[in-house]
This record gives C-alpha cells, structure tokens and sequence, in this order.
C-alpha cells in the first residue's frame, strides 16, 4: 500500500492488511468413521471460524464499494482475501466457504449499488472498522507469538 493512499479511515485498512497475515493456520483432523461412511477428513474448524467467514464478507463488501466510490485501490480488497486463504486455510472446502462468502457479499452489494451514495460510503467506513476488530480479536486471542 502506498503511503499517499492512507486517508481517513486508512490507518484502519493498513491495519486490517497486516494482520491478516498474522492468523494462525488451523489443521484438518481426521476422525474415526462411523461404519459404512467413505474415509474422509473431518473438517476441524478453528474457534474463530464465525470471524474469518464475517471477515470475508467485508472484504467482499470493500472489494466493491470502495473502488465504487472513487478510492484507486485495484484489486487490493482481494489480494487480501487471497492473503487470508494463503495464511489460514489449509483445507478446500473451508477455502470454498470463505470465498463464497466474499462473492456473495460482492454480489450483494453491486446488485444494491450502482453509483456511489452517503449510504455505500457509511458502509465502507464501517466494514473497514469492524474488519480492523475482528482482525484484532482474532490475533490477539490466538496468534502463536
């Protein structure tokens, strides 16, 4: 991120980009099968599991609204999120939640906006705050340093 793009909320969003990268990787498990199921990893979701899929959801969210609204950022909001699939997720199908949780949350947006309004801007300054908490608590909480 260039320094000359923090502005207003920027701090938050260079926030939001460290940290992501300081989330703990979780590991598939296997488990006994019950008789008759094919052998299959179980899926060992993390404790955090709610928050990276709300944070995928926002970074869906911020991946549309803030080029909508005139911010020169490019493809930063999903370099994030595929930073976020790189440093977390180990396991194809949680990869498949959270990126359908950021398309959806990209469609759902465009279909709601088609020009920038007050509206869309209070939604990307909150996104960017609650994406900066969710970011914290998690690494604060179960970061391995």
């Amino acid at each position: 991120m260039k320094p000359s793009r923090l502005n207003g909320s920027g701090i938050c969003f260079a926030l939001l980009l460290l940290s992501i990268n300081c989330i703990p990787s979780a590991l598939a498990q296997s488990s006994p099968q019950s008789p008759g199921k094919p052998d299959q990893p179980e899926l060992k979701e993390p404790p955090y599991e709610q928050q990276l899929i709300r944070l995928s959801e926002i970074l869906g969210a911020l991946h549309y609204l803030r080029p909508l609204c005139g911010h020169d950022e490019d493809d930063e909001w999903r370099q994030r999120m595929y930073s976020l699939l790189g440093a977390e997720v180990q396991n194809e199908l949680r990869r498949r939640r959270l990126v359908e949780r950021f398309n959806q949350s990209y469609r759902g947006f465009a279909s709601v906006y088609q020009t920038c309004t007050p509206a869309a801007v209070e939604s990307s300054r909150r996104f960017a705050e609650e994406g900066v908490i969710i970011t914290q608590e998690v690494t604060g909480k179960y970061s391995r340093d």
